[in-house]
């Protein structure tokens, strides 16, 4: 496994993608914050700013570059052979696996590194949270958490689809679509309970009395879709970036069983399938 692991780190600091990548997220974070910052200097009816409503905003990209990377890293290893000469020498395919997957892992939250290190910028401008110092160690706890478990789907997707083009396209659309899916999730939860229109009379404009909204989600439904947010490491992302994390605990144990099943999972095909 150290063999492994040092292999992959090696590959890792002189490969072009993650160094995109991680040149990619310094440069989004600065002109994001920067952005924030302009925001913040004009007058929007005594709005009060502050960093922590910019500074959660990588969990929603963080889950793409992570598939990027890893389809792009680990699917040159199925073109050029690598993985057949790593079992040749003597290496089981569960060192190979758990390797890979310690390798996303690091490569990603390196990535996310920089996005926290880029986005201090604004400090001058926005000031230093204003959440409790508990309340930003618990966003940042399920920000890795997070990223675990979006190495731990594109790892299985990785290691499992020998081709590169159709891993890069399936990591990609995988971690797309379950974004658009917490998206619909997270829309549904925000609608009203009751809607009022607007309407024109002799006296001006009016709201018409309150009417149940056919659009809201209610009763054990509500629950299923506040259940599932938390447990996609997308809808953890939605949440971290509208400061709306309520079950902390419950994002991370659900991170942890999603890097367990796909980590299992992902073992028992990739020990199966045939290399040679």
């Amino acid at each position: 496994m150290r063999k492994l692991l040092s292999a992959n780190f090696s590959r890792l600091w002189r490969d072009k993608i993650f160094w995109v990548c991680m040149g990619a997220m310094l440069v989004y974070s600065v002109v994001y914050m920067m952005n924030g910052c302009r925001q913040a200097t004009v007058d929007m009816a005594g709005y009060d700013y502050g960093i922590e409503e910019y500074y959660f905003h990588f969990a929603l990209s963080i889950g793409m570059f992570c598939a990027l990377f890893s389809s792009m890293f680990f699917g040159t290893e199925y073109s050029d052979g690598t993985i057949r000469n790593k079992i040749v020498v003597g290496h089981t395919k569960t060192d190979i696996y758990i390797a890979s997957l310690v390798t996303t892992v690091t490569a990603t939250l390196l990535i996310m590194l920089v996005w926290l290190i880029g986005a201090l910028a604004a400090i001058p401008t926005l000031g230093v949270w204003k959440m409790t110092v508990l309340e930003l160690f618990s966003y940042l706890l399920v920000a890795v958490l997070s990223v675990m478990a979006f190495s731990g789907i594109c790892t299985f997707v990785c290691m499992t689809v020998t081709n590169k083009a159709y891993t890069v396209m399936v990591s990609m659309l995988l971690v797309l679509g379950l974004l658009i899916f917490a998206s619909m999730l997270y829309n549904g939860l925000s609608q009203p309970e009751t809607i009022s229109d607007i309407q024109i009379t002799s006296g001006g404009m009016e709201r018409s009395k309150p009417s149940p909204n056919p659009n809201y989600v209610g009763g054990a439904m509500r629950k299923a879709y506040d259940f599932i947010l938390d447990f996609l490491p997308t809808g953890q992302g939605l949440r971290m970036w509208q400061l709306d994390i309520v079950h902390p605990i419950r994002m991370i144990i659900s991170s942890a069983a999603i890097t367990f099943l796909t980590t299992f999972c992902g073992i028992f095909i990739f020990k199966r399938k045939n290399l040679r």
